[in-house]
């Protein structure tokens, strides 16, 4: 079955060079062999041309946030893919810089001999604004691919304003979609040979050093990052992915739908860092629910009331949890589909949030925090600043306890805006998923986004409230404070 019309979209008009001698993907989201779209359009592509593939993954160092963390995640998920491109036959180039605007130039000199080049479709960082500009310089047919959930990008047609109204979309339109899910292996079927490249691209672009991709710290101290941000205890990588889902699916499914609110129930799946990356797929991931629920779909629900339980006939874990994998992952991807210009821009919040906020701006705040402050984890709050080290320690934070995070951000800040400013700040340059559509939209509902007016409050406005002194009365939270807690914290 070949890839659905509705992921693929020709990012440029020109034409497929059938004189040319492979085709080309450009790995730049869905960083894996699994469960991809772009990489199995490619694979098809390949097949009906009788070209061989070569797969170009590079890592610039000049991304916003570049850091020793974010670097050594995705090096480690190149390690991954060099070797499962080898045991295919497949042509991988893994290509790293070392100095900022060193990469400059090998697409288009890779796409001189492609017959096509196929990418990632993904729709915020800089990605859609780097997609477009390769797009209007390559001479061969550019397709970007959308990997990036069960339902398609554009499928939706237009933002939403809550998860209600867009489960009432899933739940009508995903059936079919459901139908037409990537191949678990696309390069399972042998491919026409194994490409060659030219030596000029080699040794200009030459491809990156075994130390590189072990993420080794002489490797990575030689590279112009941010060196205060270390590398995450967390490892990255597809195989690092697959054995996270394997533990949840076995030990914290069953115990999602009241676990994954307790941190130290560790109910929840930590898989949010690799969805990102495109280490592991949602297709993956609901594949694996669905073979452990032992799930077919006769089981779904009929009609699309929106209902958050019992519309995909699985357990209650399951259930709670394929809501955030699909309705609140989903949802924010198409929020920032629909408004590629301010999906990250205050002003893109909601009307009714931006009034009530604008009229509590002058309320007198308990306590005031610049940012250096907060990035240090130096306030009164001990819960807080626990929350706080876990993200500068590991680069996750518990899901529960940062829209706490957040909420207490914007109790403790001057303005509301520069409360977001803040936020986006440390969420991107210390969180594994940082700039993930989810998490900035994470960000965003700590502001009224996706949401809807609550009793008015002070500094709060009609914004939704919670505290940490509440949090404490509700959550199971005595280890997370202990491993997390600062010096003369008892």
């Amino acid at each position: 079955m070949p890839v659905p019309k509705i992921r693929i979209r020709a990012v440029n008009d020109r034409p497929i060079d059938t004189h040319g001698s492979y085709v080309l993907y450009w790995m730049i989201a869905a960083r894996r062999t699994a469960y991809n779209y772009g990489l199995e359009r490619a694979a098809d592509m390949c097949r009906q041309l009788g070209k061989p593939l070569v797969v170009l993954e590079a890592l610039r160092v000049d991304y916003p946030y570049a850091s020793e963390r974010l670097h050594a995640f995705i090096l480690q998920g190149m390690a991954d893919n060099l070797e499962a491109c080898k045991q295919k036959g497949v042509r991988y180039h893994p290509y790293v810089e070392r100095a900022p605007g060193e990469g400059k130039g090998l697409l288009l000199a890779l796409a001189e001999q492609a017959c096509l080049v196929v990418t990632d479709q993904f729709p915020a960082f800089f990605l859609p604004r780097m997609v477009a500009a390769a797009g209007s310089k390559l001479k061969v047919r550019l397709e970007a691919v959308d990997s990036c959930g069960l339902l398609p990008l554009c499928a939706g047609g237009h933002e939403y304003n809550s998860a209600q109204a867009f489960r009432r979309i899933l739940q009508r339109l995903l059936p079919v979609h459901l139908a037409e899910p990537p191949l678990a292996d696309p390069l399972a079927e042998g491919l026409p040979g194994k490409a060659r490249l030219a030596g000029e691209i080699t040794r200009r672009w030459s491809p990156a050093t075994p130390a590189l991709l072990a993420a080794s710290p002489q490797a990575l101290a030689g590279l112009p990052l941010d060196h205060e941000v270390a590398p995450s205890p967390i490892a990255g990588g597809p195989l690092a992915a697959a054995k996270r889902l394997e533990h949840f699916l076995e030990d914290g499914r069953l115990r999602y739908a009241d676990g994954c609110r307790h941190p130290d129930a560790h109910a929840t799946s930590g898989l949010s860092p690799f969805l990102h990356f495109g280490h592991i797929s949602p297709h993956q991931v609901f594949a694996g629910v669905a073979e452990a629920e032992g799930w077919s779909p006769d089981r779904l629900g009929s009609g699309a009331q929106g209902r958050r339980e019992g519309w995909w006939g699985m357990s209650p874990g399951a259930e709670a949890f394929l809501d955030q994998l699909i309705t609140w992952r989903e949802l924010s991807y198409n929020f920032c589909k629909y408004r590629p210009e301010d999906y990250d821009q205050y002003a893109s919040l909601p009307e009714w949030a931006v009034q009530t906020l604008h009229q509590h701006a002058e309320d007198e705040r308990s306590y005031v925090y610049g940012r250096e402050l907060l990035r240090q984890a130096r306030t009164h709050d001990t819960l807080w600043n626990a929350i706080q080290r876990q993200l500068l320690r590991e680069g996750v934070v518990h899901n529960y306890l940062r829209m706490l995070w957040g909420k207490n951000i914007l109790a403790w800040s001057s303005s509301a805006k520069l409360a977001l400013a803040a936020m986006l700040e440390l969420n991107d340059r210390y969180a594994l998923d940082g700039r993930d559509p989810n998490s900035v939209c994470g960000i965003f509902w700590v502001l009224g986004r996706f949401d809807h007016p609550w009793p008015e409050r002070p500094v709060f406005g009609k914004v939704r409230y919670m505290t940490s002194a509440n949090t404490r009365r509700k959550l199971r939270l005595k280890e997370y404070l202990e491993t997390y807690k600062g010096k003369g914290e008892a």
